[in-house]
């Protein structure tokens, strides 16, 4: 038995006082973030949130098994959000996943509605197919879902959704609460909405998307902003495999869904100690830069700092250097040893063909 044939569908419930101690330890981590993000300049707090909203697209795609151009989508996103980007090629599809994604965050603090939710349900599927296969696009389903996994003659069946018929009438009662202004603190409402949309999987695809996507809008409404500064859907592709479990074991459970809560707010408190270690290497970044203001560097200088910024793999030598700003050998000789002069390089103690350079860093005030 599913959770949705429960005679209490869907009146969940949890471990009041568990949870609510996690709460509190989750909220504390997102006031650290983006108390920390908003005492760094517009312009990195401009480049964190393209690259958290890239990610979000990408990632919550991949989960699915749909892999995006990462370039591209990160073009689509700063192409909506109104920031400088070259003439890269639009596709239709990623336009539609950053429209839905944009929309959700970026639109946080309007009502969720059938007609919100149908046109985003469009945007995924612009041509009206799922791969090869041709499905109903911008309207509920009209069939029975199952979610199955396996060989034939083995599968494993992990959702078996309501009737179609139950569909709209499912939507509606989740619409109404979750627009409904009640004492269920957001970061929690968010948790629940995810496992409930999912559970009455009201579209023949996309249903995983659409999910984390009003997951991020309810997670946006807990913070008042729009500004995304950590990846939900970046954690659950990393945590995939326990995502399906935790969502199969609570569908065919009770309506006590603690476990899933508790899932939930360790993969979202695991996002945002990830987004906090970005932060920290922002503020390095930024610090570095700073005590360069003065200095006149060329655009492969600058480029090559920020990936020793970023966490350079391996050692930098002259060969590197040339391949990754598709430049000479000479040039690249010319450009480290102009930076060695300067004090923002170091020749490391081994010499002959295995010279390599790393940077100094200045020390934190």
């Amino acid at each position: 038995m599913y959770i949705h044939e429960l005679k209490t569908w869907p009146h969940f419930s949890w471990d009041q006082e568990k949870i609510a101690k996690l709460l509190v330890d989750l909220r504390h981590l997102q006031g650290r973030l983006m108390g920390g993000m908003e005492s760094i300049g517009f312009h990195w707090q401009d480049e964190t949130l393209l690259q958290t909203l890239t990610q979000d697209v990408v990632k919550s795609s991949e989960i699915e098994g749909e892999i995006l151009d990462q370039s591209l989508v990160r073009s689509s996103v700063a192409r909506h959000l109104g920031m400088a980007v070259g003439a890269d090629p639009i596709d239709r599809n990623i336009e539609g996943v950053v429209e839905m994604v944009l929309d959700a965050t970026q639109r946080y603090d309007q009502p969720l509605t059938e007609e919100r939710l149908l046109s985003w349900h469009a945007s995924l599927f612009p041509a009206g197919h799922s791969g090869l296969k041709k499905i109903t696009v911008g309207n509920w389903r009209k069939g029975s879902v199952e979610v199955i996994s396996g060989p034939l003659g083995k599968e494993t069946v992990h959702l078996d959704g309501p009737a179609a018929q139950r569909v709209s009438d499912e939507m509606e009662l989740f619409l109404a609460w979750f627009n409904e202004k009640n004492s269920v603190d957001p970061v929690l409402k968010a948790a629940i909405s995810h496992l409930w949309f999912v559970t009455i999987h009201p579209f023949e695809d996309g249903n995983g998307r659409i999910g984390r996507a009003i997951a991020d809008m309810m997670l946006a409404r807990s913070e008042k902003s729009s500004r995304r500064f950590y990846s939900l859907s970046t954690q659950i592709q990393k945590e995939r495999r326990q995502y399906y479990a935790i969502l199969e074991q609570t569908q065919k459970g009770s309506l006590d869904i603690t476990p899933w809560i508790e899932w939930f707010f360790g993969c979202l408190e695991r996002a945002i100690t990830s987004a906090l270690g970005t932060l920290e290497m922002i503020l390095k970044k930024a610090h570095f830069w700073d005590t360069l203001s003065e200095i006149s560097l060329n655009e492969r200088q600058r480029k090559i700092i920020n990936r020793l910024l970023e966490g350079f793999e391996g050692n930098l030598t002259t060969s590197k250097w040339a391949k990754m700003t598709k430049c000479s050998q000479d040039t690249a000789y010319r450009d480290i040893l102009d930076l060695v002069e300067k004090g923002i390089l170091t020749k490391n103690p081994e010499g002959g063909r295995s010279t390599s350079y790393s940077l100094i860093i200045p020390p934190s005030n």
